[in-house]
This record gives structure tokens, sequence and C-alpha cells, in this order.
């Protein structure tokens, strides 16, 4: 990856000092129907480049999106009142919320931090406006990215602030993401295994053909898998799957072949006649599924093969869950998925909302060397795309080198 300037780069060199700094954090956390945060991990994440700023002697303002507001029309749920409160609570001191910041400037002296309001509800942040990206610009001497789960959005506070700021740079949430998935994807170690999961091929179409050219394994499940049995010549009965994407699975398997790597197709798989809690599953032969069947797990010869894969592996990159994990008749597969990547000393990162659930349920969330905190941008690094978000940060520092 192209350098891009860092936070830690600015704070070592004494640049902050008096500075005002504007911290594009992702704070986009979920809330119940009252309006309480039910869980708060995006804002403890982005605690530490706010620290790290006010321990610099910046002036700081932090702002994030919140929920899907509609530009220029600010409702009360759509306010990061609760998130004030929670980092107040996290920083240890009180954090005022700025509301109608653009228009209005932001008023805050150096050791000290404000939450400008949600930064969607402004005209212009979805579409990138110049307008409101150099206005947000004037704010600030420094601005900060730190917002991983938002660099894959072409948007005013993730790409266009960045064009016109003084300085711009990467801060350490977003800096360790990129590690992480560096680590996994432009130099692994190998065997490098990916499990790519979830109920349609079409939606993991371009990781699975960019992961298919780097990988020594890939491991599907899911819905996906059913489409690849079918690719493999297997009956599904009436499995969820894609058969207009039968072609391209074979493809994919084709081209694993072609390179010395595999795709691993189910040998046994867990059926149901519907899928529910109260489904009774069987284990059947992949080539012994009824035409009234649904596919809905992996079977234990299948994880047998599969966790012999993953306990070589040096890499692991883990998306989706292989089946309906949420019923535990249908869970092993996941299970112990999750069970081998948690003995394994393989450099492991996962990533994605199911993923996440599943590493939540069977209890290895210390046991993953890297938990990626962004879904959709998780989703884009795996395809093989350059975050705009992040090349922006590139093309600002190259500038910044060339003057």
């Amino acid at each position: 990856m192209t350098q891009v300037l860092r936070l830690t780069d600015l704070i070592v060199d004494g640049k902050l000092y008096g500075q005002r700094v504007f911290i594009r954090a992702d704070l986009n956390v979920p809330k119940n129907d009252a309006g309480s945060i039910t869980e708060d991990t995006r804002i403890r994440l982005s605690v530490p480049a706010v620290r790290q700023t006010l321990d610099a002697g910046a002036a700081v303002m932090v702002t994030s999106h919140l929920g899907r507001p509609m530009e220029g029309q600010f409702k009360p749920e759509d306010s990061l009142a609760p998130v004030a409160k929670r980092m107040g609570e996290l920083l240890g001191c009180n954090i005022p919320l700025v509301t109608n910041w653009v228009e209005r400037g932001v008023s805050v002296s150096p050791g000290n931090v404000v939450l400008l309001e949600n930064c969607r509800v402004n005209p212009g942040e979805k579409k990138n406006s110049d307008e409101l990206a150099k206005k947000m610009a004037a704010l600030c001497e420094v601005y900060v990215n730190d917002a991983f789960g938002a660099a894959h959005r072409v948007e005013a506070t993730t790409c266009g602030i960045a064009k016109y700021a003084k300085l711009a740079c990467a801060g350490p949430l977003l800096m360790a993401e990129l590690s992480a998935l560096g680590k996994a994807l432009s130099n692994p170690k190998h065997p490098l295994v990916a499990i790519v999961a979830g109920s349609k091929v079409s939606t993991k179409l371009i990781i699975l053909k960019s992961l298919v050219e780097k990988v020594d394994q890939l491991i599907v499940g899911g819905g996906i898998a059913n489409t690849f049995m079918r690719a493999a010549g297997l009956p599904i009965g009436k499995s969820l799957a894609e058969l207009d994407l039968v072609a391209e699975s074979k493809a994919i398997i084709s081209s694993a072949n072609s390179r010395g790597a595999s795709v691993l197709i189910p040998s046994d798989v867990v059926t149901a006649k519907t899928c529910a809690l109260s489904s009774k599953a069987r284990i059947k032969a992949s080539g012994e599924i009824d035409d009234d069947d649904m596919i809905l797990d992996i079977g234990p010869k299948t994880v047998a093969t599969m966790t012999a894969q993953l306990e070589k592996a040096r890499t692991i990159v883990w998306n989706g869950p292989v089946g309906v994990f949420e019923f535990d008749q249908f869970g092993n597969g996941t299970k112990m998925i999750a069970q081998a990547i948690a003995q394994s000393e393989a450099f492991s990162i996962a990533g994605g909302g199911d993923t996440l659930a599943a590493i939540v349920k069977y209890g290895i969330y210390d046991k993953v060397s890297y938990i990626s905190s962004g879904g959709g941008a998780f989703l884009k690094f795996l395809e093989g795309q350059t975050l705009p978000a992040v090349q922006v940060l590139q093309s600002h520092a190259q500038a910044r080198t060339a003057s």
C-alpha cells in the first residue's frame, strides 16, 4: 500500500499542539427503541484517536454518521447525543454536542473535545459536495480519518475534506485495519485459507474471484456452497442457490485447480425439510439429497476436512457462517470453524456482521488475531479494491512529499 501520513507521525513531530483537529470516526452503533446504545464497540475503538490528539494538546472535534438520516431533515432519533454521553464516560470528561456546525462554525479550545452532530444530515455529504468539503476543511488545520467502516464510501467527511485540509492523515484504527488486512492478503504466510459464506454467490462473486487467485484453499458455505455443489454436479433439493451463477462457480473451481489450489465442496451436509427452530436435522452424503431437502449446514466429514485445512493454515480469512448457526442443530459447522480458528497458531482475520455474531456466540472474540470493525469496507478490501478514503489520503501524502 502506498504510504499515508499517520496521526502518530504528527504527534511525534509535535505538530498537533494548539491545532484544531477534525476526526471522522465510525460511531454508527446500534440502539434500541428507547434510543439507548446496545453495543458500544465502535465508540470504544474510536477513543484512542481522540485521547491521543487531546494528549498532544489539540482542540478536537469528532463527527460520524449514525443510522440513515435524510439530508437536511434532522430528527431526534438521528442524534449523536447518546454517543456523546458514552464517549464522555470512556474519556472521563464532558463532551458537548454541537449542532448546525457547518454554518455556525465550531468553538473548542486546546485540550478539549466536542462531538459534531450526525454528519449525514448535512446537505451534500453523501454526494461528496466540494462546497461542503471546503467548509468543513476550513474548520481545522488537521483532518484525521479513523473511520474504516466508512472508508469505502465517497462522501464529504471521508474523501472531500481530505482534499482541502492543510494536513490529512490516518488514525490508529484505520491504520490497524489496513495493516491487518495487508498482512492477511497482500503478504500472507502460506497456506492461506479463506472461508467465504453467505446466502448468495452474487453478493460475494468479486470476492471469490479475487481470493481464488491468492488462496491455497477456499472454503465456501451457506447458500454459496449450495451453488458450488450444483456446479460440481451434486443435487441440492430445494436449498437456497443461484442457478444462474453455476457457470461462474465452475470457473472459480477451475481457476483454483489450475494453480494447484482447491475449493472445498461439501462431501456431506445437514438437511431438513424446513428451516425453523423446531426442524429435525438429518446428516446426508452430498449425493443423496432429496428433492424436498434443504441444506442448512455442512456435515461431520466436511467439518473434519475443513478443520484439517485450518490446522495447517498460517493465514486465515473468515467472512460468513457456513450454516444457519442461529439454530443449534444447524450450527455445528460454524462452531467447529470458530473453534479451529481459536486453536490455530495462524494469523486470522474475520469480518462481517454475521461472522461477528458467530464469534460472540462461540466465545472466541479474544482468540481471533484481528476482528475488522467495518463490514462494507472489509468486503471491498477482500474484493481487491482500493478504498476511496484511503486513496485520497495516499494522494494527499504524495502531494505533500512532492512539495
